[in-house]
């Protein structure tokens, strides 16, 4: 099969013949992949940042977001038919440790990690498992879900804990209206009456942001930290999901914050410094997001179904990878980029 391959770090991938995986476990499945989420994540594997938490050994093939047809089951599988459409949970997990059977499989202590640890899904066919597929619902196909495997699944699982707190009259402020973002956006209005306050510093971003359902949308000119004080007079929100996580976002995010509410921080890049007693005196929680479970999986796929989560996605041919790999890199991606066998 074809399969788009990490040959070296910090270097363009290569499109290799490579065998098709097979079944050696009875819980095993394999995935006629029909559409893979090209995610920053997949940038930061090239540039090796995963390199000591993976493991791996080159050439190995990328791709965490995916969804298509199931092609071939083990002899345990019940829960998915040959010919099913299925997206796919980004972990592969154990079921039998005490964080899967406590229903957070996103923290399995024997998990593996297609795209990250094993081979992922920028080829023909990936090797999951049973546990890892979620059945799609009639009216919607691989093409259009595959990102919300992971960039869905962890927007929807920040918003989800969000929500579970927030209230009539709250508001909630987001970072970022980009891949991440704009499906936050539209899970939070699916499931909080808080007002939403959207930044970015992308006016096309704010735009999309709009069209999704954002109350407020606030440039990130410099003076964002103040614009959110006065739309919330004076005192911060209730909560703040930051999907940006360096540039000064931490920063800026926590000083939104009102007293005793939460910080959810879900981008990466830079550190988190505030001195302990500005933090205890004001009892905000910073809280970090990984993923999501198999449940916050099949729940977006049921608020998808229903229409209350759309992906805008740009669909290129998985031999133009490297053109949307380079788009990514160069902020010409609005929404999420999807590569198509």
């Amino acid at each position: 099969m074809r399969a788009v391959r990490v040959v070296e770090y910090h270097r363009d991938m290569e499109m290799h013949d490579i065998p098709e995986p097979e079944i050696t476990g009875p819980h095993d499945v394999i995935v006629r992949i029909g559409a893979a989420g090209v995610c920053r994540t997949d940038l930061h594997v090239l540039e090796e940042q995963w390199r000591e938490k993976s493991g791996v050994t080159l050439p190995y093939t990328i791709g965490h977001e995916n969804a298509g047809w199931v092609h071939a089951i083990g002899d345990a599988v019940t829960n998915v038919a040959v010919g099913d459409k299925v997206i796919c949970h980004p972990l592969i997990t154990c079921g039998l440790c005490r964080a899967c059977r406590s229903g957070e499989d996103c923290h399995c202590e024997n998990d593996a990690f297609p795209g990250i640890s094993t081979n992922g899904g920028y080829a023909e066919y990936l090797l999951t498992s049973a546990r890892s597929c979620v059945r799609l619902d009639d009216s919607l196909e691989p093409s259009d879900v595959a990102a919300l495997a992971d960039a869905g699944l962890t927007a929807y699982h920040v918003v989800a804990k969000a929500a579970a707190k927030l209230r009539a009259g709250d508001t909630c402020v987001m970072i970022g209206a980009g891949g991440l973002g704009h499906i936050g956006i539209q899970c939070l209005k699916a499931l909080s009456p808080a007002r939403l306050i959207v930044i970015d510093r992308n006016e096309q971003a704010l735009e999309l942001a709009k069209q999704v359902g954002a109350d407020v949308t606030v440039t990130a000119d410099g003076d964002q930290v103040e614009t959110v004080l006065g739309l919330t007079d004076g005192t911060g929100a209730e909560a703040v999901i930051d999907f940006v996580g360096e540039g000064g976002a931490t920063s800026q995010g926590l000083a939104m914050t009102r007293r005793n509410c939460d910080y959810y921080i879900v981008g990466y890049g830079e550190e988190i410094v505030i001195p302990t007693i500005d933090l205890i005196s004001t009892e905000r929680n910073i809280i970090g997001n990984l993923v999501g479970t198999y449940n916050d999986l099949k729940e977006l796929m049921a608020l998808t179904a229903q229409g209350k989560v759309t992906l805008h996605t740009q669909k290129y041919a998985l031999d133009d990878f490297q053109q949307a790999i380079d788009d990514l890199v160069a902020g010409r991606v609005r929404g999420r980029a999807i590569l198509v066998p």
